[in-house]
């Protein structure tokens, strides 16, 4: 399993396609360097899947209880606006213009690649969110990796 890493400036053209960094796309399989699927993300960004990574997602967002009004709604929500998108012949990926809209991205971005997906944000949002850094980062650290299981599922404390 490929786990992608890194900031990444970049520019998005009037059409609304910007290109790939090469350090990215070195990061991920063969299979996984031309087709995507692009979504909204949890806060006013956008989240880009390789389609095998989205393949994943869905059939574990899929396997909801559909019974379940809130399950309902967090599949609309989830599923609202993604779309597939193919690498063209110039490393290209064009942005649907909705989602442009919803992130309010205009020129330029920043790819904000971790696990197996990409954020891309505004790069003036990603700035002013990023510059919001808590004042106690190691209390964050302590809250949210302070009670990790380890392999065979106990807890361990650092």
């Amino acid at each position: 399993m490929t786990y992608l890493l890194g900031e990444f400036d970049c520019k998005v053209d009037s059409k609304g396609r910007f290109m790939l960094p090469s350090g990215l796309k070195k990061q991920l399989s063969e299979g996984d360097q031309e087709r995507f699927v692009i979504n909204r993300g949890f806060e006013k960004n956008l989240t880009l899947y390789p389609e095998s990574e989205w393949q994943k997602i869905s059939r574990e967002v899929n396997s909801l209880n559909l019974y379940n009004k809130k399950n309902r709604e967090f599949v609309r929500y989830f599923f609202r606006g993604a779309s597939e998108i193919t690498l063209d012949a110039a490393s290209r990926l064009l942005l649907p213009k909705t989602l442009l809209d919803y992130a309010g991205i205009d020129k330029e971005i920043v790819l904000f690649a971790y696990g197996q997906r990409v954020e891309i944000w505004a790069k003036d949002v990603y700035e002013s969110m990023m510059n919001n850094e808590p004042e106690d980062f190691s209390s964050l650290a302590e809250d949210v990796m302070g009670k990790i299981k380890n392999q065979s599922g106990d807890e361990s404390i650092s």
